[in-house]
């Protein structure tokens, strides 16, 4: 229930501050009043030609709840105009908002910051979670304590088997008794080496999970040390005190990393766009703010594409058809894009589209490690 409270306080303020980025269109004045009540300049007709605020002005209660629900929902023609092309026909949108179609459609800037805020709600609503790909932390505590069992029985055994050797060494009509009873503990001796070497395999796996030892191990399950993170060292304070976190409680680490990450998304704008200057570098017929409409733009859709499968995926969905989508969809969206919104040949979107894609790798590493780098661990 609280994750379900939290994800919708989160999409609330996504929407909210969506909103405050759009251009301001009023929503006030008074139908008979000759000023605008915000500016004080003479009205000609329903919209104050200065500021843009509304002649008629509401004042009731049911406006607050209207204006809550246009603010958080953004449901205007704005918002019907660019999802649609959004989806569909990126390209044009992009084109169509370079040259000067603004009014028309919610900003670039606008429509990531909801479709970020969204996503993480989604996110927690429905308890999605980067910290679910660790190792299972019970199965390898069972496993140890199975081990330490049977290490303390074998042990137990051999140490009765010795008394009774003792006894029987004292008789010397037993001493082929006495024979059988020592290659008996031979074989005990080498069952407890077996589990020796078995016990410190598992200690290997589970200190690499916690931080206390990754380095690789010998035949016998003995450290060589060969490899040793925690001699690891990048110069960067910051960064090396995330990789330091990472090592020593790596599911804690990712459900933090998740949890500050929305923080942060803006930062992929900026890492983004050099890497779509790469594509076009040699023309001057596009500038950088193209690139950062068409990143944008994208990284909206993508993150609207994350929530829809999220909602799919609880809803029963086939993990055939999530991984379907994610290799096929992102993709053809990212194609589309370049070619209608810089007038592509099909061959060179085609191409352009391989590499960013690569990019796009790149760039989301460069971004994890500045979120180590920035304190997201903190």
């Amino acid at each position: 229930m609280d994750n379900d409270i939290e994800g919708i306080g989160e999409a609330v303020t996504g929407a909210l501050a969506a909103r405050a980025v759009e251009p301001a269109h009023g929503e006030g004045g008074s139908e008979g009043e000759r000023l605008c009540a915000n500016c004080s300049t003479v009205l000609i007709g329903t919209h104050c030609h200065l500021c843009g605020q509304k002649a008629h002005i509401h004042r009731s209660i049911g406006a607050i709840g209207h204006d809550l629900m246009h603010g958080v929902l953004h449901l205007d023609g704005k918002f019907w105009r660019t999802m649609p092309l959004l989806i569909l026909r990126p390209g044009e949108l992009t084109r169509r908002f370079v040259d000067g179609e603004r009014a028309k459609f919610v900003s670039p800037l606008g429509m990531f910051l909801f479709a970020i805020f969204l996503m993480f709600a989604v996110f927690q609503i429905y308890g999605v979670s980067l910290s679910n790909i660790d190792v299972d932390s019970v199965s390898t505590e069972l496993a140890q304590e199975e081990f330490e069992n049977q290490i303390a029985n074998v042990r137990e055994e051999r140490a009765r088997l010795d008394r009774e050797l003792a006894v029987l060494e004292s008789q010397p009509d037993r001493q082929a008794d006495a024979d059988a009873l020592r290659t008996r503990l031979e074989n005990f001796d080498g069952r407890i080496e077996e589990l020796d070497i078995g016990q410190r395999h598992l200690d290997t796996v589970i200190s690499s999970t916690t931080g206390e030892n990754v380095g690789p191990v010998d035949g016998n399950g003995n450290p060589t040390g060969t490899n040793d993170l925690r001699n690891l060292s990048t110069g960067w304070d910051r960064l090396d005190y995330g990789i330091e976190k990472i090592r020593e409680n790596p599911s804690l680490a990712l459900y933090k990393l998740q949890a500050n990450g929305y923080k942060f998304s803006w930062l992929l704008i900026p890492l983004s766009v050099p890497f779509v200057w790469i594509l076009f570098f040699w023309t001057r017929r596009f500038r950088m703010y193209d690139h950062a409409v068409f990143v944008t733009y994208s990284l909206a859709f993508m993150s609207l594409f994350a929530v829809v499968l999220t909602v799919l995926g609880f809803m029963g969905l086939g993990g055939g058809w999530i991984v379907g989508a994610v290799s096929i969809i992102p993709l053809l969206h990212m194609y589309k894009q370049l070619k209608y919104g810089y007038r592509l040949t099909r061959l060179g979107a085609l191409i352009r589209t391989a590499l960013l894609a690569n990019f796009c790798f790149i760039t989301a590493s460069i971004f994890f490690v500045m979120l180590l780098g920035i304190g997201a661990l903190g």
